[in-house]
């Protein structure tokens, strides 16, 4: 129960740690604001950002899905898994918990889709603003991929919890953007200045997050490849 509980927790945190990130956040809230310019109704622009979030969260799951799926389905690789998990943890949380703290960087190629396609995406109402949601989780940035792919998908690979982190993760992707779109609905005049202290707060978050990723990772080290535990 106390494994169920922490995967749970561990998936919700990285997912909101993910969507807090200067570079998803700015995205996210540049691309709710882009959706509701032209709504004067506080109801249909919430509605839009409640499907853009949604959007987000079934492209995070469905991906996770797909990955975690993937690897279990093939005998080959289940074994290797389930050999050498553990060992390969620990070096993946450190150089996850590196990037985290800006030591190490990594390069990570955009997608780029053209202004007339979100336009096009934009004017479709709900079912346009769900697409892009669906679309945008895909642009990843070097600290939502190593929360996404260094973190999320090896603890979805230990966890009995398996495919089921990765649509917790999307949830938790999606609670801040939520919030914010709210924010827009309400027409709240200090949205600026929360998105800064929000900002300066993700700073911290991260930051020790990363932290706990590379002690955590040193942990594993020591205990299956130097046998110390």
């Amino acid at each position: 129960m106390d494994y169920i509980f922490i995967g749970f927790i561990s998936a919700l945190w990285l997912g909101i740690l993910t969507s807090v990130s200067p570079c998803p956040l700015a995205t996210n809230i540049a691309a709710i604001s882009f959706l509701t310019k032209k709504i004067v109704n506080p109801k249909t622009v919430f509605i839009s950002g409640l499907a853009y979030t949604m959007g987000r969260m079934f492209s995070y799951a469905l991906l996770g899905l797909v990955i975690i799926s993937s690897l279990l389905s093939v005998p080959v690789l289940a074994n290797l898994l389930q050999k050498y998990m553990n060992r390969a943890f620990g070096p993946v949380l450190i150089i996850t918990g590196l990037v985290l703290i800006d030591i190490l960087k990594i390069s990570i190629p955009k997608l780029t889709f053209s202004k007339k396609l979100q336009d096009r995406l934009a004017g479709s109402g709900i079912g346009g603003a769900f697409v892009l949601g669906l679309i945008f989780a895909l642009v990843f940035c070097p600290v939502s991929a190593a929360l996404f792919f260094g973190s999320l998908i090896p603890l979805a690979l230990k966890s009995k919890m398996g495919v089921i982190l990765p649509f917790i993760y999307g949830i938790g992707t999606g609670l801040p953007v939520l919030l914010f779109a709210v924010g827009i609905a309400l027409s709240v005049k200090s949205l600026s200045f929360w998105f800064n202290r929000l900002t300066k707060l993700e700073y911290y978050m991260r930051k020790v997050t990363g932290v706990v990723f590379i002690v955590v990772g040193l942990y594993y080290i020591g205990r299956y490849w130097l046998k110390m535990f």
